[in-house]
């Protein structure tokens, strides 16, 4: 792209993808192809590993005396930001060429971690700490990963629709992931971490084949760091705290929900007789116990398609409005399927809630991405990523541990969604439509109402 027409010069050597005949043609040697493949192996291979470790850490929680022990786990998953935040995040911003480095590097270790915790899985000392910085290399890519992508792509325009297509990827790659991982779990665990190691081996070979950004390395001009804590930023970054918030809430709500009694319709009422006649059998087979274990699977299975539907239609979205009004429709998405929670009896309204709050999520996720990736310098992107996958997951952990904690029924919880869900997004539209435009915003934000709710042509 010719800076001089006012976009974002192509920092990568080679063409652009062009379109054929028949629509765009995928040329495999361009930047985004060789970074998409490396994405799916690496999102292929944590699946792989979290298949292999998932009787060894959190799904043999009894949720009736276990917060002890759910609260270690939410701080294993916050934990590891405490390194890629203040550390790991500013030095791949030092490095020339640090955060194909960091892709690259974290396929590495995670395969050697996945061979070494073989021997361990069955309970080995080493097994915690290997597990651990697993997880570490996993959010680290995460954020090389994300600051990478704006190289990727030739314009600022094409950051929603990159984001959507790689979210969908992992969603398609650990659901691929599933199928030979379930088949190696007949031979044992260590079978599965060997079938991880492998398939890191792979995405280790695709991230060295990503072409490296060609990028000063320089100090960040504290103007431009300025930009990213301006107000229509931390607008946006309040909102998807609040996705983030949500996501951690209803996942454990459901978790922990299934496993206790169903709740009982509300007598007197039509819904609550529609309820009560819909969930009989339910009720008097599991009146003393948990919801049947099929509704599990029902429950994972919204929430997996409502990420990728929300994924595949982000691009759509982006081409008839601005970013920030997807954040304000990803926001409504999750009030109308906590209503719909509280409406719908028994499995269809926990289905509702799962889908709709993945959904809603995934296309806010898609959104919020861009506007960083559009407004953060090249020179400071690994750690602005780092700072926000920091605080977006101090967040969830937040909203994870008031689910844990208070313990609310599936229909307490997803009326509190709903009413919070309300306040939040009314507080939003309030706060966006109210962003001074005298602020000196970056070009994602340099439009009316201080750039969050005007449409821009693609």
């Amino acid at each position: 792209m010719d800076p001089s027409a006012g976009g974002r010069p192509h920092t990568w050597d080679g063409p652009l993808p062009v379109p054929g005949p028949q629509g765009p043609v995928v040329r495999w040697n361009d930047p985004f192809p060789r970074l998409a493949v490396a994405h799916a192996l690496s999102t292929a291979g944590d699946a792989i590993v979290a298949i292999a470790l998932a009787n060894t850490l959190f799904f043999q929680v009894d949720p009736t005396d276990a917060r002890g022990r759910v609260l270690l786990y939410l701080l294993f998953t916050m934990a590891p930001f405490a390194l890629v935040g203040p550390f790991i995040g500013p030095a791949m911003d030092r490095v020339p060429g640090g955060h194909r480095l960091v892709i690259l590097a974290s396929a590495v270790g995670r395969m050697g971690l996945a061979l070494a915790m073989i021997p361990n899985v069955d309970g080995g000392l080493l097994l915690f700490p290997e597990a651990f910085l697993v997880l570490v290399l996993g959010k680290t890519y995460q954020v090389g990963k994300a600051a990478l992508v704006p190289s990727a792509v030739s314009s600022d325009s094409e950051l929603v629709e990159a984001n959507s297509k790689l979210q969908l990827l992992s969603g398609l790659a650990g659901a691929a992931a599933a199928i030979p991982a379930g088949l190696a779990t007949l031979v044992g665990p260590g079978a599965v971490l060997a079938l991880a190691g492998i398939v890191f081996l792979a995405a280790s070979l695709a991230a060295i084949r990503i072409p490296d950004p060609r990028r000063p390395v320089e100090r960040t001009d504290p103007d431009v760091a300025a930009e990213l804590n301006n107000l229509p930023v931390q607008t946006s970054a309040a909102a998807m705290s609040w996705l983030r918030w949500v996501v951690g809430f209803v996942t454990f709500l459901l978790a922990f929900g299934l496993r206790r009694p169903p709740d009982a319709p509300p007598p007197g009422t039509v819904v609550g007789r529609v309820a009560a006649a819909s969930r009989s059998e339910y009720v008097a087979a599991a009146s003393d116990g948990p919801y049947p274990t099929w509704f599990f699977a029902a429950v994972v299975v919204a929430a997996v398609v409502g990420g990728l539907a929300g994924s595949a239609s982000a691009p759509r979205m982006r081409a008839r409005a601005s970013e920030g009004t997807i954040l304000a429709a990803s926001m409504g998405v999750i009030v109308l399927s906590a209503l719909a929670a509280l409406v719908l009896p028994g499995l269809a309204g926990m289905v509702s809630l799962s889908f709709g709050v993945a959904a809603g999520a995934s296309v806010g996720k898609q959104a919020f991405d861009a506007l960083v990736q559009a407004g953060a310098p090249d020179v400071d992107r690994g750690r602005v990523f780092a700072r926000f996958e920091s605080q977006f997951q101090l967040v969830w952990v937040l909203g994870a541990a008031v689910a844990v904690f208070l313990r609310l029924g599936i229909t307490a919880g997803s009326a509190f969604v709903l009413v919070g869900g309300v306040g939040a997004m009314v507080l939003y539209l309030i706060a966006a439509s109210r962003v001074d435009p005298r602020l000196r915003p970056p070009p994602a934000f340099a439009r009316p109402l201080g750039g969050l709710f005007s449409q821009r042509p693609r």
